[in-house]
């Protein structure tokens, strides 16, 4: 069973590093600037917007994934977009899946990157303003390197959040093997199929690797800390 456990869940692993890679960059291309703009900006509409970023977190999974369902189908943009490579949809793809990863995990980035920012208050910007340096310069030598810790953060969540996805990845992506099939459907496969085995070996895994993302991310931040204060 070992051999041929391997074989079967090879795929599964490497399909959910993959999305959860992929992911996690797109998350810190998109969120980075996003929570830069929430923390800085004096809009009186930006708290409405940082409302619809946290949604997923409170949203059923399976709401999140019917919209997005519809959206990347073959009647919404998704089918639009698919259609200038001649596919009909987006759903039930590597691709629908990245997207719906980028959304559901958008506030287990954006939050802390934003709370990074705003810890550092203004004295360092205005420090940088009298020594000419242009906003540009100001975010990419100052800011971002005081928010490394919330950028650490933002990333370890988004991917750890992003290989633990189930409900969204199930309703917009399915269980087809090689394509969509990640690690959390799996477990759900193993289950419907009464393999216990494999699901508790599974399960059993990514229970150490949420274990092993906390506790690795507690003591970054820790050492951080120190290295600061010191």
């Amino acid at each position: 069973m070992t051999a041929s456990f391997a074989a079967e869940i090879g795929p599964p692993i490497l399909l959910t590093i993959q999305l959860a890679a992929i992911t996690t960059a797109l998350l810190l291309v998109v969120g980075t600037p996003l929570a830069w703009w929430l923390a800085r900006s004096r809009a009186w509409w930006k708290e409405g917007v940082g409302a619809l970023v946290a949604m997923p977190l409170v949203l059923p999974p399976t709401v999140l994934g019917f919209y997005l369902l519809v959206l990347l189908g073959p009647d919404g943009p998704g089918g639009w977009i698919a259609e200038l490579w001649g596919a009909r949809t987006l759903a039930f793809t590597f691709t629908g899946l990245v997207i719906g990863s980028v959304f559901y995990s958008l506030p287990f980035v954006v939050q802390p990157i934003r709370n990074a920012f705003e810890a550092f208050g203004e004295r360092p910007l205005e420090v940088a303003a009298t020594l000419r340096a242009s906003p540009l310069d100001a975010f990419w030598n100052v800011a971002l390197p005081l928010a490394r810790p919330g950028l650490l953060t933002g990333a370890v969540l988004g991917f750890a959040h992003t290989v633990g996805e189930f409900g969204v990845v199930l309703m917009i992506g399915g269980n087809l093997p090689g394509q969509t099939k990640v690690l959390s459907v799996a477990i759900f496969d193993y289950v419907e199929t009464l393999q216990w085995a494999k699901a508790h070996a599974v399960a059993a895994g990514m229970t150490l690797f949420a274990f092993a993302v906390i506790l690795a991310t507690t003591l970054a931040e820790r050492r951080w800390r120190r290295a600061r204060v010191g």
